[in-house]
């Protein structure tokens, strides 16, 4: 059996989550939302039970990716038994602002 790996958000990941749901609150209906969030948590226990399931980034190997939607990827590290999400980044922003 696989070991399953916790998850902690940072506060940034959080802050990014939340203006994205703020945002989507006024643009989608109630049913993709649900959506949406039904998928980040299939993903969050996906990573949680095999962490390198996803691949590096190509800027900076200790941290992979997952596109959630086309419209937002999730970057996490992966910490001894825990996996630390660091960013639930938004695609229709500037890669430049993207905070890791």
């Amino acid at each position: 059996m696989k070991n399953i790996y916790k998850i902690k958000w940072t506060i940034h990941a959080l802050n990014e989550l939340k203006e994205t749901f703020t945002y989507l609150e006024t643009n989608w209906t109630k049913k993709e939302l649900n959506k949406l969030a039904l998928e980040i948590e299939k993903v969050l226990n996906l990573i949680s039970i095999n962490p390198e399931l996803f691949p590096k980034t190509t800027t900076k190997t200790t941290i992979r990716r997952v596109t959630i939607t086309k419209h937002n990827t999730l970057y996490y590290r992966i910490n001894d038994k825990t996996i630390e999400i660091l960013s639930f980044f938004s695609n229709k922003r500037n890669p430049d602002n993207l905070e890791l």
